[in-house]
């Protein structure tokens, strides 16, 4: 009797323990979502806070709503990816970022074609 009322208790714990490792993991909340809408907001307010001081930061609407599009797009990916393959995701993290920041480069400067200005 003893055996299963110890067997039963640390089946509890496990259990215990599993939910409470998801609920630590940024990554599997909902909330991160927020926190990617919350950076891209922040990232976007720097150069509309520039266009107030210098004439050389010209961003039209259309630029913030790409930025934005692709800054909370990337970050939602990446979760989205990290949450699938969770062994890799400082190497997720970097791939993701690597090509953000290419993009980003050849939206606004064109540097391996024609695209930007």
């Amino acid at each position: 009797m003893k055996r299963i009322k110890q067997y039963s208790d640390t089946k509890k714990y496990k259990a215990y323990n599993f939910m409470s490792d998801k609920k630590k993991d940024i990554f599997s909340q909902n909330k991160i979502f927020i926190w990617i809408a919350a950076a891209a907001v922040f990232i976007l307010l720097l150069p509309l806070i520039a266009m107030q001081f210098s004439d050389q930061v010209i961003w039209t609407p259309f630029d913030f709503i790409v930025a934005g599009i692709l800054l909370f797009g990337t970050g939602s990916l990446f979760v989205v990816t990290a949450r699938k393959i969770k062994k890799y995701r400082v190497a997720l993290g970097i791939l993701f970022l690597t090509a953000l920041a290419y993009v980003w480069a050849e939206l606004a400067v064109g540097i391996f074609t024609n695209l930007g200005s």
